[in-house]
């Protein structure tokens, strides 16, 4: 028995986005209001502001956690309906 492909990447692709303070340019996709999915290019990961100063010293670039900028750029881009949410409920606050 195969399993069933699973569509939902292919129905509710990634959509671009830049970041609201550097431009760096990445892919996202929101299932709902708690999770988000980021794919970074390594333009963009050039471009962010912020994972030089994360990755500095004895931190890695791999374990980088993440920017808040982007991650505020993409709140307001889902409540502004730029980004879809595909599951929505009630946003958090």
């Amino acid at each position: 028995m195969t399993a069933p492909t699973d569509l939902r990447i292919i129905d509710n692709p990634m959509q671009p986005l830049d970041c609201s303070s550097c431009a760096a340019s990445v892919l996202v996709r929101k299932s709902n209001w708690q999770q988000t999915s980021i794919q970074w290019n390594e333009t963009a990961q050039k471009a962010c502001r912020e994972r030089p100063l994360a990755c500095r010293g004895d931190n890695p670039t791999d374990q980088f956690a993440g920017c808040e900028t982007l991650a505020a750029t993409i709140r307001d881009a889902s409540l502004e309906g730029r980004i879809d949410v595909l599951f929505k409920d009630v946003p958090e606050k």
